[in-house]
């Protein structure tokens, strides 16, 4: 195998696939933990300090928001937010309401999304991981392992060309990780210009995944949101796999 990193990602509430994701030459790997976040980050150089610094900015600015608006963290479809709401929180909403989801679907996607993007002035190369969720700038081709059985290993990925970038790669799964899913699909992974959308998407679509004969219904929902960013779809149920759009698939 040649030396083009391989990330594995999932949604496994425990963080035990970071010790397969060793950065490559010239690049380090951090952890930034502030209460329930626990981000993995790579990047040209140790990043920490300014990652802590947004990280806890954008929970200050959640936290704050859902104080005001319990309904905004409980929901599990659209929430509206007045006009005058900016950042995150807008954005989380906005997929929210694209994907008829409710806005927390998108907030770890959202909250790699943030940080990533902090970091890139001091480094064109940088990777935030958030629960199995990414944000990826990167100047140089990657691989990212689908890891619907943990336990199992994963044999299936996606190749990235360094044109693509940058992009977010989230997924959903009713079978593994903490978050909530309404489907019984092996595994939703959704390639998207923004966390908030790519976070949303795999939750949407993973929802309506309950058997095999659900895989062309996910694949055309996800056709309908292309407008709002969406590149493409992996989805795994029922002993089938599908995929659409900017999906390149590979053997590892």
């Amino acid at each position: 195998m040649n030396r083009k990193k391989v990330i594995r990602h999932h949604g496994s509430a425990d963080r035990d696939y970071r010790r397969s994701f060793q950065p490559r030459d010239g690049e380090r790997g951090f952890q930034a933990a502030v209460e329930q976040s626990d981000l993995w980050i790579v990047a040209r150089g140790d990043l920490r300090d300014k990652a802590l610094q947004r990280l806890h900015a954008v929970r200050s600015e959640l936290k704050a928001y859902m104080v005001l608006h319990p309904e905004f963290a409980a929901s599990l479809v659209p929430v509206d937010v007045p006009p005058s709401v900016t950042g995150l929180v807008r954005d989380m909403a906005e997929a929210g309401r694209i994907c008829g989801v409710g806005p927390m679907a998108a907030v770890a996607g959202g909250v790699a999304q943030t940080v990533a993007d902090h970091l890139v002035s001091d480094s064109p190369d940088v990777l935030v991981e958030n629960g199995g969720d990414l944000f990826l700038h990167s100047t140089r081709e990657r691989k990212v392992a689908l890891l619907a059985e943990p336990e199992s290993g994963a044999s299936l990925g996606l190749r990235l060309e360094a044109a693509s970038f940058p992009l977010s790669i989230c997924s959903s799964s009713a079978n593994i990780g903490h978050s909530l899913s309404l489907g019984a699909g092996d595994l939703v992974t959704v390639i998207a210009d923004t966390g908030v959308l790519a976070d949303a998407a795999a939750t949407a679509l993973c929802n309506v995944l309950r058997s095999a004969r659900d895989l062309d219904k996910v694949l055309a929902l996800a056709r309908q949101w292309t407008a709002h960013g969406l590149r493409g779809v992996f989805a795994q149920g029922g002993g089938r796999i599908a995929a659409w759009g900017d999906v390149e698939l590979v053997a590892l």
